[in-house]
């Protein structure tokens, strides 16, 4: 049996006995005593023994999803600057251009005004919401 006078815990190989007056447990309802301390059941400590790093995918493995380059249209092609490009890539060179060009609406963030590249990207609406981006470049992926 172990005691542990900074947290006011008693320990034994079967129960745990809190004796904090902030917490006020009752275990039976036969009780009529006011103690400020009861017995709880524990179930026994499980201890990790090892553990073990998440490998990263082989190299050998298909790329599928969005992750998977495609060929895309001439408009995207100009935008991005490559024939073929995964959806997030594409993604990640749009909002480069937008940055680097200051497209974002100061008072919204969520807007971005259209430079003419966009446009022909964005079905050549002026301002488009930033959660619309990876809808209006759907069109742009050919199969």
């Amino acid at each position: 049996m172990a005691v542990s006078m900074a947290t006011g815990l008693l320990l034994s190989s079967s129960t745990l006995t809190l004796r904090t007056p902030r917490f006020a447990f009752h275990t039976s309802s036969s009780s009529s005593s006011s103690s400020s301390s009861s017995t709880l059941r524990m179930a026994p400590l499980r201890i990790v023994t090892s553990a073990t790093v998440s490998q990263p995918p082989p190299t050998g493995g298909k790329i599928r999803g969005i992750m998977k380059p495609k060929k895309i249209s001439p408009e995207m092609q100009d935008l991005v600057g490559q024939p073929e490009i995964s959806r997030t890539q594409a993604l990640k060179s749009i909002w480069a251009h937008i940055k680097e060009h200051n497209l974002q609406n100061p008072e919204k963030k969520r807007l971005i005004r259209c430079d003419e590249k966009l446009k022909k990207v964005f079905a050549g609406r002026d301002e488009v919401d930033m959660l619309e981006i990876a809808g209006l470049i759907s069109p742009h992926f050919l199969n």
